[in-house]
């Protein structure tokens, strides 16, 4: 279950004060809380492609390299989209003969080769780029809908308990993502607006999928995850999730942008009411899900993703990195309980957009006097655990910082080291703006006309 948009403060399990998550509260009383669990971008497009394919989206080629440490997904102007090269776990699922759906959104590429169904999924219902729901809640879809059955995740689960079939079932939903959508019987039902009616819609669509599988008798034998694609995105103010106690949100590299509201559950396999401080990334679903499915993991590429079964069976805790990328961009590194910034935004940098748009309001200690222009500056080092919001930086001539920080470079020049880029996807194809565009994207037509704006005519308006 992954949501769009959604942010760590979100649901009642993580604090928030509306305590309207009341399904979501009850499978983590009945499973497992990540609390430290991340996406691999603070972008939709970059994020899911990590979850599918285990990858960071630096070596499965989300990314772009037009601009340094620029966001990117994949709206009308891009032609770029998941490469054929990648092996998504769904198609390892698929070669073991699972049946595989997706409903929602994809998000990785709008041209025909890059279709779910020629990538281990066997049904979609939903949406090829952003959103899958209808616009300002009426009743026109606001993009063209792919449908290739009659059928909802309920119907798929009973004709899976039916044929006995294992499988898997993507639920990609997007109501938390602008523009906001809640149907007639949860509209005007939260105290949080039309953010809050999505999220209660939400809500109660996890409670009847896990109440479809207690029913069928499934639910001893499926493990269910719940979290989220990145963080709320705070330039929608009122209009957006919550964070929770960190820094930003979406597309952003501190805290809020990438740490998700993330609940594993398995009754019988995962015991009940417990809370994990493993790190834990999307990309680790990819190497859990094959793990327990008795499949090997590919040896031909390096996998991000660690198997996360002795955490959700034992509660064990397995040391390990969490890399923030941006673009192009090895941007921080989280090592244990602290995290160390390697490059930061100023209102200066024009290139990350005046970074202060994303969180109007938020002062970051030391942010506008640390040097931007390359690593061999002292990096910006905060301990999480007493300070969760990335508010006071750790001074580089303590004890501490110098304790701590030689690890964390010996991490990044490792992961530097080993680094094979795949060839850049997300780069736009606008020839006016960029000076060029790559191959591909004069099959995008009418596409290609350029606005003012840095975006284009057939770009939905983010």
């Amino acid at each position: 279950m992954l949501m769009d948009d959604m942010g760590w403060g979100d649901l009642g399990v993580y604090g928030n004060p509306e305590k309207e998550t009341p399904n979501l509260d009850a499978m983590a009383a009945d499973g497992m809380v990540l609390p430290d669990f991340y996406s691999a971008n603070p972008l939709c497009s970059p994020s899911r492609a990590a979850l599918l394919s285990g990858r960071l989206p630096i070596r499965n080629g989300f990314y772009t390299d037009n601009a340094h440490a620029r966001n990117a997904y994949t709206p009308q102007n891009i032609a770029g989209g998941i490469p054929d090269s990648e092996i998504l776990f769904p198609e390892l699922l698929q070669k073991q003969g699972y049946r595989n759906k997706i409903i929602g959104k994809w998000h990785l590429g709008q041209q025909p080769h890059y279709h779910p169904l020629k990538h281990g999924f066997n049904e979609w219902f939903g949406a090829p780029n952003c959103h899958f729901g209808p616009y300002n809640n009426i009743n026109t879809p606001n993009i063209p809908v792919y449908r290739d059955a009659d059928m909802e995740a309920v119907t798929f689960l009973q004709k899976q308990a039916s044929s006995q079939q294992p499988f898997l079932l993507y639920w990609a939903v997007d109501a938390t993502h602008g523009p906001l959508y809640a149907s007639r019987q949860f509209m005007d039902t939260s105290r949080r607006g039309r953010y809050g009616d999505a999220v209660r819609e939400l809500d109660y669509g996890v409670g009847i999928i896990l109440n479809q599988l207690k029913s069928l008798g499934l639910d001893n034998n499926t493990l269910v995850i719940f979290s989220s694609d990145n963080g709320a995105a705070t330039y929608a103010k009122q209009k957006g999730g919550s964070n929770g106690p960190f820094l930003c949100g979406k597309e952003t590299t501190f805290e809020g942008g990438m740490r998700e509201p993330t609940i594993a559950w398995w009754p019988g396999k995962i015991k009940a009411g417990q809370v994990s401080h493993q790190l834990g990334s999307l990309m680790d679903l990819y190497t859990t899900i094959i793990s327990l499915a008795g499949i090997e993991k590919p040896t031909d590429r390096i996998i991000d993703g660690i198997d996360l079964s002795a955490t959700l069976f034992q509660n064990n805790i397995e040391d390990r990195e969490i890399f923030y990328y941006r673009g192009d961009e090895l941007m921080a590194v989280r090592m244990g309980i602290y995290k160390a910034h390697l490059w930061t935004w100023s209102n200066s940098i024009q290139e990350f957009h005046a970074g202060t748009d994303f969180c109007p309001g938020q002062i970051i200690e030391g942010v506008t006097t640390h040097d931007q222009t390359n690593y061999t500056a002292q990096p910006l080092l905060f301990n999480l655990g007493t300070d969760p919001g990335e508010k006071y930086k750790i001074k580089p001539e303590s004890a501490e910082y110098k304790q701590v920080m030689p690890n964390i470079i010996a991490a990044v020049n490792k992961h530097k080291s080993e680094l094979v880029k795949g060839d850049p996807q997300l780069n736009y194809c606008d020839s006016h703006l960029m000076n060029w565009a790559p191959p591909g994207c004069e099959k995008l037509g009418r596409c290609l006309k350029a606005v003012p704006s840095d975006r284009n005519l057939c770009t939905w308006p983010h």
